[in-house]
């Protein structure tokens, strides 16, 4: 497959995946969801890969969908059907929880809404302090997706996972590792060096006890995933994809306005 979004490498054992779309922040589209999917199996059936890094650019991890691309549709009387680009996420989503190789994501810049959950989706987070993540879903009338929701109640409880899904509030690199979901915090410029210098130290070790350790995690916590991604995510996301509210949303955003929701 061509890759036009993202940068994928591997050296020394370590395949490392990079966003690479600036002109829309690294905006989770279509696109990017079909590359990634490409590369999260690449990955997994590459028996050279002992460890896979999920990076960003030093100005932003992911700005999470393309707003842009709704708006326009919206503009045009169209309709806004996410299903097909959720369903394609949540495959790269529960791809990363079930790999047999341990991921990192190394995370600078803003992650919002779906980047919020990729850089969740790996097995340790390193950010560097400038990082800052907002589920912005709610500000647009919408729902978390790509396993937010789920990883955010498995990680931190629920009514954490409740404040952060419903207020839309940002959270920074410290907040993120006070929370526990962040493993490491570092300086934007030291960020690469020491993400490199973790995943090297992983790919030295036992890579078969780490297999395993991912095997009886994912199927103590995240067993039902997947099925989660497919019956509750993807309907819940169609409902609010589909309302009033979501296309006022969408348009205060592009406007740089203040939404006026009612609701409906």
């Amino acid at each position: 497959m061509e890759l036009k979004k993202l940068i994928y490498t591997v050296e020394d054992g370590i395949a490392v995946i990079t966003m690479n779309y600036l002109k829309n922040l690294n905006a989770i589209d279509e696109q990017m969801a079909d590359e990634l999917m490409y590369v999260v199996d690449a990955a997994e059936k590459d028996p050279n890969v002992k460890i896979v890094v999920l990076k960003g650019t030093p100005k932003a991890f992911s700005a999470g969908g393309d707003i842009g691309y709704f708006y326009q549709l919206i503009q045009a009387g169209g309709e806004v059907n996410m299903d097909g680009l959720i369903a394609k996420v949540g495959v790269v989503a529960d791809g990363l929880k079930k790999m047999s190789k341990m991921v990192i994501t190394s995370v600078c810049g803003a992650a919002a809404g779906a980047g919020v959950s990729l850089a969740l989706g790996g097995d340790f987070m390193i950010c560097a302090d400038n990082a800052k993540f907002i589920l912005a879903f709610v500000n647009l009338g919408l729902v978390p997706d790509t396993g937010a929701t789920y990883l955010l109640c498995k990680a931190i409880g629920t009514s954490r996972a409740m404040e952060l899904a419903a207020t839309g509030r940002p959270v920074g690199a410290e907040e993120a590792k006070a929370l526990g979901l962040a493993y490491k915090v570092c300086a934007p410029e030291e960020l690469d060096e020491v993400t490199m210098k973790f995943a090297k130290k992983l790919a030295a070790g036992p890579l078969l006890s780490y297999k395993n350790i991912k095997k009886q995690i994912y199927n103590t916590v995240y067993a039902d995933y997947k099925q989660w991604l497919e019956e509750t995510e993807i309907p819940t996301q169609r409902e609010v994809a589909a309302s009033m509210d979501f296309q006022e949303g969408c348009k205060a955003f592009m406007e740089k306005r203040k939404a006026q929701f009612e609701g409906k």
